[in-house]
């Protein structure tokens, strides 16, 4: 089953830039960038050039001595089959950390031959980058990849619900038909999360067994890079890292303590480990905010952080949490349902944004899951798994800092109300729609929205 997947429209935009340079797609491994290349390729362009500098190790020995684009050119010629002209063909250069060379030379090609259009990706490529000392900086253009959104599952398997939301152009509630069969879907993504073999095993029914061997096999493979592609030294702390992450996301305020990791540890031991894992886009490190200002980044406490997987899918596997647990209910999964939920807004929120979000807590007493920068605006957001959202931390942070909105995402209907005692419009996101977020937040925040619209 082929999946659609959004990237497409970026992609379409960079072809058609005036000022496009060479692209580096970025992403975790196996969320499908080779097959989003090719698929780009082979339906926009004439001709399709790939080449794969791991499985072919004389195309590294071309770009050694090589740096004249033209030159290069001639000697691509030889390991393909189809012809290397402007404009008409995508070349496409996987796996390109395994070539500094090849990497360095995007430099040139953005210089002297802007006519041919080049994208690269590779596994840990994040990791290449950062040590590769002549990356050529300002000479390439750069798109981050993420696994597979709820959005782009549902699209796949009920198109018609996805055009009806997206054609909404004021708060509603969602007929019954759209919503019953929006969280049936929910449910099964939860299951089978963002992973692409692990998402077309689910819409192919293929059953949880199948899904969860998907996953294990890519967990696996993840484990694999660490004793490969890192430092032996550290390869040790990334897996004690990575293994610690159910862990870490299943007590109470999610913060990452070292000493869950291993008894004794100290944060410089594991700075390195951290940053491996950053790099390879396996985990999305969020700090706490000292105050909501403008930017997030100068108030961040870079002490006090939390770490969620790229993934809900994968870490509910590696937590060995049975896929039944989201149509059975049990009350001794309440706790690690939120710390699940909370990994599902976080990988739908930031693709939506251009900065990470943070988290806030006030001594103790009040934390706010995440806040988010909307253009000029900061806007705080608590996340709860079912329909109870009632909670003191919103309530403290709103008669703190009064901020114009605040989002809840929960197991209720699409609604928007003001906050008690104070001006905030508080707006409720059922946790299907959070891939709408940015959707629905524009529709709220126009000057032209009429609150009598909503539903109160």
């Amino acid at each position: 089953m082929k999946i659609y997947r959004e990237i497409i429209e970026k992609l379409i935009d960079w072809k058609n830039s005036s000022h496009r340079r060479p692209l580096i797609l970025q992403g975790a491994r196996q969320i499908g960038k080779t097959w989003v290349m090719k698929e780009f390729g082979h339906t926009y362009y004439r001709h399709t050039a790939y080449f794969n500098f791991d499985s072919n190790t004389e195309l590294a020995r071309e770009f050694i001595s090589n740096k004249d684009p033209q030159r290069l050119l001639s000697r691509l010629a030889l390991y393909t089959d189809v012809p290397l002209t402007p404009n008409d063909t995508l070349i496409i250069f996987d796996e390109i950390q395994e070539s500094p060379e090849a990497l360095n030379a995007l430099k040139y090609f953005c210089e002297e031959a802007r006519d041919y259009h080049i994208m690269a990706a590779g596994s840990l490529l994040g990791i290449a980058i950062h040590h590769h000392r002549g990356f050529p900086v300002g000479k390439v253009d750069f798109l981050r990849m993420y696994p597979v959104s709820f959005r782009e599952y549902l699209r796949s398997v009920a198109s018609d619900i996805v055009q009806y939301i997206d054609d909404l152009t004021e708060i509603e509630d969602l007929p019954e038909i759209v919503t019953g069969k929006l969280w049936d879907y929910f449910r099964a993504y939860q299951i089978c999360g963002g992973m692409p073999k692990a998402v077309v095993a689910s819409l192919e029914n293929q059953g949880n067994i199948l899904i969860a061997r998907e996953q294990n096999e890519i967990l696996t493979s993840y484990f694999l890079d660490f004793s490969k592609h890192a430092n032996p030294t550290e390869f040790p702390k990334i897996a004690a890292v990575w293994q610690s992450l159910p862990s870490q996301l299943a007590k109470e305020n999610r913060k990452f303590l070292y000493r869950v990791v291993k008894p004794g540890a100290r944060a410089r031991e594991y700075e390195n480990a951290l940053s491996w894992l950053r790099e390879a886009g396996l985990i999305y490190q969020i700090y706490c905010c000292t105050k909501p200002g403008l930017p997030l980044s100068a108030f961040d406490e870079l002490s006090a952080f939390k770490l969620y997987m790229l993934d809900i899918g994968l870490l509910r596997e590696m937590a060995k949490l049975p896929a039944e647990i989201f149509t059975s209910p049990n009350d001794v999964f309440s706790e690690f349902k939120g710390a699940l939920t909370e990994n599902y807004i976080a990988q739908s929120i930031i693709p939506q944004l251009e900065a990470l979000p943070r988290y806030w807590v006030s001594n103790g007493t009040a934390e706010i899951d995440f806040i988010i920068q909307d253009q000029l605006s900061i806007l705080p957001i608590e996340v709860k798994s079912s329909i109870n959202t009632a909670g003191k931390s919103l309530s403290v942070y709103i008669s703190k800092y009064s901020p114009k909105y605040a989002i809840i995402f929960s197991a209720k209907p699409i609604s928007v109300s003001s906050s008690a005692n104070s001006s905030t419009t508080v707006i409720n996101i059922p946790l299907p729609l959070a891939d709408w977020t940015a959707k629905i937040l524009s529709m709220v925040t126009s000057p032209t929205s009429d609150h009598k619209k909503y539903n109160m």
